[in-house]
């Protein structure tokens, strides 16, 4: 049997082809993708958990303060009840067009065109309180859109890299056994591998988020359209 064969085939089976051993026998340079990959992997899972805590625990606190706000009872008391800085969002809207209307109503009772300017101020106020919570909802919703996208090119970078790697190393040894050729090749696709694992989760994660978060904003948008109706009725009541 040929010699080289058998030293060939020695090599396969010592090379470790665990992923721990992948990442080990890798170039300095694919390491440094793979573990920018797996810490960007990583803080996506972070992301995903905190956002999904985070949309239920709103939803639920959106549907007791409708329920308090429906109710029946008194504005002014449910207005003192939600506190100065409520942490919910739609309490925090509520909380802005009580407080410009409080700090206005008084002086727009004796004339209409001030009584207008009353009502979009308060629509104004609710509308930045509405913008500003969503910003805080939507933390970290641009990192999950650039793993998603830039993910797959980065591990593409590391494959390409490695693959040019074993190339060389392939030439210099003027050996083109598969069997000394496929650790190398290996290596090379694992980025690839890790660059999927980052931006699979990432992409699903960022699509079902935005359809959340926009159906929770059209919610804010919808009660704080009804709380401005309710206010104009008011004005108009005490015209």
């Amino acid at each position: 049997m040929d010699p080289s064969v058998i030293t060939s085939g020695a090599a396969a089976v010592s090379h470790d082809l665990s992923v721990w051993g992948l990442f080990m026998a890798a170039d300095v340079v694919v390491k440094a993708v793979m573990l920018m990959l797996f810490v960007a992997s990583i803080w996506c899972w972070a992301v995903i958990f905190e956002k999904i805590v985070k949309l239920r625990r709103l939803n639920a606190q959106a549907a007791d303060f409708e329920e308090s706000f429906w109710s029946g009872g008194s504005l002014e008391k449910l207005y003192e009840d939600v506190g100065k800085q409520p942490s919910d969002p739609m309490a925090a809207t509520f909380a802005a067009g009580m407080r410009e209307w409080r700090h206005a109503s008084e002086r727009a009772m004796g004339s209409a065109g001030i009584k207008a300017g009353l009502q979009q101020r308060v629509e104004r106020v609710m509308a930045v309180t509405i913008g500003r919570e969503m910003a805080r909802a939507e933390r970290y919703m641009s990192f999950l859109a650039t793993v998603g996208s830039t993910a797959p090119f980065i591990g593409l970078f590391g494959t390409v890299w490695g693959i040019m790697s074993s190339f060389t190393s392939i030439a210099a040894s003027n050996n083109t056994s598969l069997a000394v050729v496929a650790p190398g090749i290996a290596e090379a696709l694992f980025a690839t591998a890790l660059g999927l694992v980052a931006a699979i989760p990432a992409v699903v994660a960022y699509n079902k988020f935005s359809t959340d978060l926009g159906r929770y904003a059209d919610r804010l948008d919808a009660f704080s359209s009804e709380f401005s109706s309710i206010l104009s009725r008011y004005l108009e009541e005490r015209a």
